[in-house]
């Protein structure tokens, strides 16, 4: 197996998982062809609407059932780095010894933060490892501020500043201690890739549709929305003793180690008690509560703009307080250094009692007044 995009054949391999919770049997893979989205957004400048971001979103409830549908959920998408909560919990089932910031990190986009790449350093240290062993992208820090600040000091890319390297520090401790090969951890046919796609077929509760590879150089894995949300419920509703609650666990307590203190993910996760959220490059996006209540959301101009208005929008489905959700409804749109607009979820997006009353227009089939 190569890392060129090819069909999921060989995901039900018997694997090494350290767990002993049953698996589910996922079924057929998302359909492989072009997403019918809709308007989720629209771009609002001097009250005229400029432009429109269409996408699709999903709204589980607790018991799984779909409360909520705009687009299509249920065609094939990449998550992107929507799916390192997915993935840590695949690294815990293989034996990663990590809780706490160290395991969220592992599920971060990170900014680059000193306190991140000394996380990753720490992780890789206890591998008896460097920096030189890691494979992912070198990039500069992901954070504008600290990719400035990196600038500034003469920093060029890097493996440890590029924003996977918690997940890759954390996947080569977990084949140093498996006792795997490390120079080829990124290969789809490793044994540890292989039984992250097993895990994330096991979450979603769908075949892998394709395998591609992500910006960082790992495995993607392509599911639908509807079998992300799940995954998110699944691991928002795990178990503290789970790998799945492990995960829930570390993200919750630790936002900022998952992100940046300043990043959206981050401050919905402090805004809201039990939330968790994980973003993903090209407009995607996935949230969860505890009770198993989940959103998933794609734009499909991969627009981060349009994202977190959308999701907002999506959890207030949830039940959760509109006010809670107020600061993240919308993103501004400036003209002359001023904001004058800004990025808003289309009114079909709201819940049915939040929606504008329309005027009625009278016609000859209704004569109402």
């Amino acid at each position: 197996m190569n890392t060129s995009d090819h069909e999921s054949t060989t995901m039900n391999s018997p694997l090494g998982r350290t767990d002993d919770a049953p698996r589910r049997t996922p079924a057929e893979p998302p359909a492989l062809r072009e997403p019918r989205h809709v308007p989720l957004a629209h771009v609002v400048r001097g009250g005229a609407i400029e432009g429109v971001h269409h996408g699709s979103v999903v709204v589980l409830a607790a018991d799984g059932r779909v409360q909520f549908q705009a687009g299509d959920i249920d065609v094939a998408c990449y998550p992107r780095s929507a799916l390192k909560p997915v993935q840590a919990v695949g690294l815990l089932r293989a034996g990663l010894p990590l809780d706490g910031e160290l395991l969220s990190l592992t599920a971060a986009s990170h900014s680059g933060q000193r306190r991140h790449l000394d996380g990753a350093r720490r992780i890789l240290d206890r591998a008896g490892l460097t920096e030189a062993d890691l494979r992912n992208t070198p990039d500069l820090p992901y954070g504008a501020a600290e990719r400035d600040a990196w600038l500034r000091d003469g920093g060029e890319p890097t493996r440890l500043a590029q924003n996977c390297s918690g997940k890759h520090a954390a996947m080569l401790l977990t084949a140093r201690l498996r006792g795997w090969s490390m120079e080829d951890y990124l290969d789809p046919a490793h044994p540890l890739q292989r039984l992250i796609a097993d895990t994330v077929e096991d979450l979603t509760g769908q075949r892998v549709a394709r395998v591609s590879v992500d910006g960082c150089g790992a495995p993607l894995f392509s599911v639908s929305l509807r079998g992300l949300a799940t995954a998110a419920a699944r691991i928002a509703s795990g178990a503290m003793d789970t790998p799945e609650g492990r995960v829930a666990a570390a993200l919750r307590a630790h936002p900022d180690m998952a992100s940046g203190p300043d990043r959206d993910v981050a401050r919905l996760m402090r805004a809201v008690p039990g939330l968790i959220a994980k973003d993903g490059f090209e407009g995607v996006q996935i949230a969860a509560l505890p009770d198993g209540r989940a959103v998933a959301v794609k734009i499909a101009d991969g627009a981060d703009r349009a994202r977190m208005p959308v999701t907002a929008a999506a959890l207030a489905h949830c039940g959760i307080d509109p006010g809670v959700l107020a600061e993240f409804a919308t993103t501004p749109v400036y003209g002359g250094g001023a904001a004058i607009g800004g990025v808003h979820p289309t009114d079909a997006l709201a819940p049915p009692a939040a929606r504008p009353s329309r005027p009625h227009r009278r016609t000859e089939e209704d004569p109402t007044p």
